[in-house]
């Protein structure tokens, strides 16, 4: 039987010399803050998309099921800022495949949509063990997001930049 005073000896805090938050440790394991193996979310994630996108990062260490599971929800969450009804994402992708999206971010789109919907199905697809999995799908949504909203603002910025008669030029250039 183990001593509640033997568990207490192997808890310590301490405190971050940089930021000076404090964390809490078990037996040299970090308890608090989480800690996680994941990437952060792009800058220009959607609030509602990063909050599920944070979500899975707290517990892909210890379940990728469950981390593969709430990023097809931040994805979904993500289909919205992409202009789409976010009802189903099978006819979301469709339809961003209709105006034009790249090859790649649509195979990473139906990558994440899969096998997030397959990890809530037994039998499906295993993420019970398989961490790798799950952050490659990190990567994948940020991705996604770089392509789609940072790019874009990006270019929209330079491109609001140029002088009227510059993209007059331009306009006319383009009716030919």
């Amino acid at each position: 039987m183990t001593n509640n005073s033997d568990l207490i000896s192997e808890l310590s805090i301490s405190s971050c010399s940089r930021c000076t938050k404090y964390s809490l440790w078990y037996s040299g394991r970090m308890l608090y803050p989480i800690s996680s193996v994941a990437p952060l979310p792009a800058k220009d994630m959607p609030n509602d998309a990063k909050k599920d996108f944070e979500e899975a990062r707290n517990v892909v260490g210890s379940s990728p099921r469950a981390a593969a599971a709430l990023l097809g929800l931040a994805l979904q969450e993500l289909m919205i800022h992409l202009g789409e009804k976010a009802e189903n994402l099978n006819d979301d992708i469709a339809s961003l495949v209709k105006k034009g999206l790249p090859q790649k971010i649509q195979r990473a789109l139906d990558g994440i949509r899969v096998i997030g919907n397959n990890a809530v199905h037994p039998g499906q697809i295993d993420l019970k063990d398989d961490k790798q999995t799950a952050i490659t799908m990190f990567e994948l949504m940020n991705t996604i997001v770089e392509v789609m909203i940072t790019q874009p603002k990006q270019i929209d910025e330079i491109y609001g930049k140029l002088p009227k008669s510059a993209k007059d030029a331009i306009e006319e250039r383009d009716k030919r």
